[in-house]
């Protein structure tokens, strides 16, 4: 009898210890694959990028850099593909969702606490958060532009990570409630970059 109670002492010890073991390791995968880790992560966040796709029947395509440097935002846009010598609103929109071939799915500007459509450099809040102005095509068709936003941020308040990136069909005129910048031509979505 008492060899059965002590076999089944141990066998039971031996079986805690082992399923601590596991809990133990797969508490360890997970910090290693950077799952537990990744919250603070994207607090310390900052460079993110957007990689634009052409919307239904467009050609436009590019890169947007975001750098979160000295409280503002470094934006460094590449984009081809568009009309020679054209010019053509660019917008930081509310949703990352370029799902639909319009690309409305990004819904409308991201204003933040940003009361009106404005310049990029309008004194925040007399602009909406995802302000950038106009990019102009050259000869070729394509497009640079380097711009500094304030009161915006990649994380906490008015952040981009995880929006829509539009380029529109014509020029933003900074007429309200949009600029009339036209329909959009190529999607992005905001993403963290290393």
């Amino acid at each position: 009898m008492i060899k059965i109670v002590t076999s089944l002492f141990v066998s039971t010890l031996i079986l805690a210890a082992g399923c601590k073991s596991s809990t133990t390791m797969h508490h360890h995968d997970m910090s290693k694959d950077g799952l537990m880790s990744h919250p603070m992560a994207m607090m310390n966040l900052t460079h993110a990028i957007a990689v634009l796709h052409p919307t239904q029947g467009n050609t436009a395509s590019g890169v947007v850099h975001f750098h979160q440097m000295d409280g503002s935002l470094h934006v460094v846009a590449d984009i081809s593909g568009l009309d020679p010598n054209s010019t053509h609103g660019f917008h930081i929109h509310e949703f990352g969702d370029c799902s639909s071939p319009d690309g409305m799915s990004t819904g409308g500007h991201f204003a933040g606490a940003g009361h009106q459509h404005g310049k990029p450099t309008d004194a925040y809040p007399n602009r909406h958060a995802g302000d950038m102005g106009n990019i102009t095509a050259d000869a070729s068709g394509k497009a640079h532009l380097e711009l500094t936003l304030q009161d915006v941020t990649l994380t906490g308040d008015n952040a981009i990570l995880g929006r829509g990136v539009i380029v529109h069909a014509k020029a933003d005129d900074f007429g309200q409630p949009t600029g009339n910048a036209g329909g959009r031509i190529a999607c992005g979505v905001v993403g963290a970059a290393k």
